[in-house]
């Protein structure tokens, strides 16, 4: 795959540890992707709308169960070499890294 991650920026909000923004093949940009803390551990999730419904869709998404499960260990592990980075540091700053 052919994805560069362009931004991680840590925030506390709720279950929600990070946004992330991702340029595949240097044409297209999505942003708002969102890495979870859930019961089972961190997990991202596709930037999604609001329905008419009160239910959230996915607006931007990989077309496969592979490339979705490829493109969470990308984010995951560059979550993870980033907040490994940042508390040998000294921790993060005001703006979450």
């Amino acid at each position: 795959m052919d994805i560069k991650i362009e931004r991680i920026k840590k925030v506390n909000f709720g279950s929600c540890v990070a946004f992330c923004d991702i340029c595949i093949a240097n044409i297209f940009v999505v942003k708002g992707l969102r890495i979870i803390s859930g019961s089972k551990g961190l997990f991202v999730a596709m930037p999604s709308t609001k329905g008419k419904d009160d239910k959230y869709y996915d607006t931007a998404f990989p077309k496969t169960k592979e490339a979705r499960e490829e493109l969470e260990k990308m984010i995951l592990a560059e979550y993870n070499k980033d907040e490994v980075a940042h508390e040998q540091q000294g921790g993060f700053d005001e703006e979450g890294w």
